[in-house]
C-alpha cells in the first residue's frame, strides 16, 4: 500500500483483543474521553514515536498516525471477550520497533504495546493480516452474550461489573418466542439508530435465552465424601441472551434485551415484539437496556481466500 506522504509501504497487522468496557466511554475515539480505541493509539503512538526519535525512521514518516479499524464499534460500558482491529502501518516504522530486540517487527510492537496497555485492555494477538483482510467488512458475523440475574437469588458480587441484576421472575418461553422473530433479514429501526449514510437491515443468524445450569468446576467427583465441596461456575444460574448476526447498528443489541426483558416479565407480548419487527419505527417504548450485562464474545472470518469477496459485498448497501 502506498500513503499520501512519502509513499510509504504500509504492512496490514491484525490485532485481537479484549477489554472490561466499564472504565471506557465505547471503542470509538472521542476528544477529552477515555476510550478503547483512544488508549490503544495512544500506546501505539507511544512506541512508534519513540523508535521515529532515535532516528531509525525517515522524516517523511514521522508523519504517520495509527488508526485502527474495528469489526464492532462497541458502545459505552460494553465489554468485549474477543474483539478483532487492523492496523496499517509503514513496513520502516514496524521495523524500526525492534530496537534491540532480536526479533522481527511485529513481534517486537505486540510486546511493547502489551507492556503499555492498561490493565483493562488486553492484547490476545498481534500478525500480518492475509491479503485483503479488513477487520470491519470482512466479517462474517458477531455474536454478543447478555447476562442476566434475575428473581430472588442475589447476584455474585464478583460479576457485578458484567451481569445486569434483575427483580422479577423472567419467562424465558415467551422471551424465545419473541427472539425467533429477530432471526432472518429484517429492518431493525424500531431497535437501533442507522450511522449517518447507513442503514439498520441486518441479518440475524441465531437468538436464544438459556439458563446456564449449575456446572462443577472441576468436573464429577467419584466420592463427594473425599473431594469435599466442589465449587460451581460463577455463571451458574444466569439467563444469558445469545445473538448472532452478520453485523449490528448501534444499541441494537441492548434494546432487543430490554424489549425481550418487558415480554418475560410480563409488560409486554410476543405480538408487540414481533410487530417492532415488521414495523420499523423508533418511537420510545423499545430504548436499550444497562451496557453492563454486554460482552463482545466473538467474531468469525470465512477462509483467507474469500476474504476480499466478503469486504467488496458488505460495503453494499443493503435492502430488503
Amino acid at each position: 500500500m502506498e500513503g499520501q506522504e512519502g509513499k510509504m509501504s504500509l504492512v496490514r497487522l491484525r490485532m485481537d483483543l479484549a477489554y472490561d468496557g466499564g472504565g471506557f466511554h465505547g471503542w470509538a475515539r472521542q476528544p477529552g474521553l477515555r476510550t478503547v480505541q483512544g488508549c490503544i493509539e495512544q500506546a501505539l503512538s507511544l512506541i512508534t514515536g519513540a523508535r521515529s526519535s532515535q532516528g531509525g525512521v525517515p522524516h517523511n514518516h514521522d508523519v504517520w498516525e495509527p488508526r485502527l479499524v474495528v469489526a464492532g464499534r462497541t458502545d459505552t460500558g460494553v465489554h468485549a471477550s474477543h474483539q478483532v482491529a487492523h492496523l496499517d502501518i509503514p513496513d520502516v516504522v514496524l521495523e524500526s520497533c525492534r530496537g534491540h530486540m532480536e526479533v522481527n517487527g511485529v513481534v517486537a510492537l505486540e510486546r511493547r504495546l502489551r507492556h503499555l496497555l492498561p490493565a483493562d485492555i488486553v492484547l490476545l494477538s498481534l500478525g500480518l493480516a492475509p491479503a485483503g483482510f479488513d477487520a470491519r467488512f470482512s466479517a462474517m458475523e458477531r455474536t454478543y452474550l447478555y447476562r442476566v440475574s434475575q428473581g430472588s437469588q442475589p447476584g455474585d458480587p464478583r460479576m457485578r461489573g458484567y451481569v445486569l441484576d434483575l427483580e422479577g421472575s423472567l419467562d424465558l418461553q415467551a422471551m424465545n418466542e419473541a427472539a425467533r422473530a429477530c432471526i432472518g433479514l429484517h429492518d431493525f429501526g424500531s431497535f437501533a439508530r442507522p450511522n449517518p449514510g447507513g442503514t439498520t437491515i441486518r441479518k440475524v443468524l441465531a437468538a436464544h435465552w438459556d439458563l446456564v445450569p449449575a456446572v462443577n468446576l472441576f468436573g464429577a467427583a467419584p466420592d463427594q465424601s473425599v473431594v469435599g465441596y466442589l465449587p460451581t461456575f460463577m455463571e451458574s444460574g444466569l439467563t444469558v441472551f445469545r445473538i448472532v448476526a452478520d453485523a449490528f447498528a448501534h444499541n441494537m443489541v441492548r434494546s432487543l434485551v430490554a424489549a425481550c426483558i418487558q415480554v418475560g416479565l410480563g409488560r409486554r407480548s410476543v405480538p408487540w415484539f414481533a410487530d417492532k419487527v415488521a414495523h420499523p419505527l423508533r418511537e420510545g417504548s423499545t430504548g436499550p437496556i444497562d451496557a453492563r450485562g454486554l460482552t463482545l464474545e466473538h467474531v468469525a472470518y470465512p477462509p483467507d481466500d474469500q476474504l476480499a469477496e466478503r469486504a467488496q459485498a458488505i460495503r453494499a448497501r443493503r435492502t430488503l
